[in-house]
């Protein structure tokens, strides 16, 4: 379900940081499609998606747009990408729309869906 919050906080971004809207709209359709009864919230300055509950959230900062996967430590890191050290989260750097394809978001998405369903 879109709310009026998370299409204000698209316009904005798409006002002023197109490189970034792309990005981030495409990450949007990807978690969107990631299963049935997704929700999404504007919070934390960003984007946070929850199934039974939150799972990743899509920030635009000032020199690339994050995918933070709120419990990515327990991910495996089949391919390389995943970043931080913290306790839980770990998150996926782009700085272009190809990233997502060249850093495997789709995978890792699912496996955070996943996750945060058992």
């Amino acid at each position: 379900m879109t709310c009026d919050r998370v299409l204000a906080f698209l316009d904005e971004l798409q006002d002023q940081r197109a490189d970034h809207f792309a990005i981030v709209s495409r990450l949007r359709e990807i978690v969107l499609q990631a299963g049935p009864s997704i929700s999404e919230e504007v919070k934390y300055g960003g984007i946070l998606f929850s199934a039974r509950t939150p799972f990743c959230g899509v920030f635009s900062y000032a020199g690339h747009v994050t995918l933070e996967l709120s419990q990515g430590a327990a991910l495996p890191d089949t391919h390389g990408v995943l970043l931080g050290h913290g306790k839980l989260r770990r998150h996926i750097k782009l700085f272009s729309v190809s990233d997502i394809d060249d850093r495997h978001v789709t995978h890792y998405v699912a496996l955070a869906r996943q996750t945060a369903d058992a």
